[in-house]
């Protein structure tokens, strides 16, 4: 036997191995078409990054000139500012894209208000605290989306590793012993052929002795 196999060449092992082979090959066609599929929705996400951080950079450098406009007319409004109530309404839900969790921000979308007295005020203030709501929104979204495409890609690192495992090393080598115990069994088959041919000459020549 071979040292480089270590399992016996029996029929047995034989069919056994064949079986394990198309279990590993069966699983590499589900991990290659969860890789696909984790991919495209990686893309869907990826596009819409794009998207939104373009978008949430304008609203960032828009609601800080606002701010500083704000700071200019009515002074340092950081007393103002304190009297905003934190944003308490996010909540976080999950949904699998195959197997993978990937979550999904919400919160309660209220009309805006302002939230400080309008005497210490004024329409600067109010500009800063409207893009700021805006600013705040997209960044939920953002969050949502970033934290998506890093589980997306964690999960296709990893589907990718398991499948060139099965590839590169596990179904070669189910091959390779399926190979090594067909041959060793016909070469039993020729052997034992070979024996029994021998066998039944020396019966007929005792037969004709």
């Amino acid at each position: 036997m071979s040292k480089e196999h270590k399992i016996f060449p029996t029929k047995g092992n034989l069919l056994a191995t064949k079986k394990s082979l198309i279990l590993a090959k069966d699983g590499y066609e589900l991990l290659d078409k969860k890789r696909n599929v984790l991919i495209r929705e990686m893309m869907v996400l990826l596009d819409k990054v794009k998207i939104l951080r373009n978008e949430i950079t304008e609203s960032y450098e828009l609601a800080y000139y606002y701010l500083q406009q704000a700071n200019i007319s009515n002074g340092v409004i950081s007393e103002l500012a304190s009297s905003v109530q934190v944003e308490s309404s996010i909540h976080i839900s999950y949904r699998s894209v195959m197997g993978v969790e990937i979550p999904s921000v919400g919160y309660t979308q209220k009309p805006i208000k302002m939230e400080y007295g309008f005497s210490e005020s004024n329409a600067r203030v109010d500009e800063a605290y409207v893009q700021f709501q805006k600013v705040k929104e997209l960044t939920f979204i953002l969050a949502e989306v970033d934290n998506s495409v890093y589980r997306l890609a964690n999960a296709i690192r990893k589907t990718q590793k398991r499948a060139n495992a099965l590839k590169n090393i596990v179904i070669p080598n189910f091959e390779d012993t399926v190979k090594f115990i067909q041959e060793v069994l016909e070469e039993k088959e020729r052997e034992e052929f070979s024996r029994q041919k021998v066998i039944k000459l020396k019966k007929e020549k005792l037969k004709s002795s």
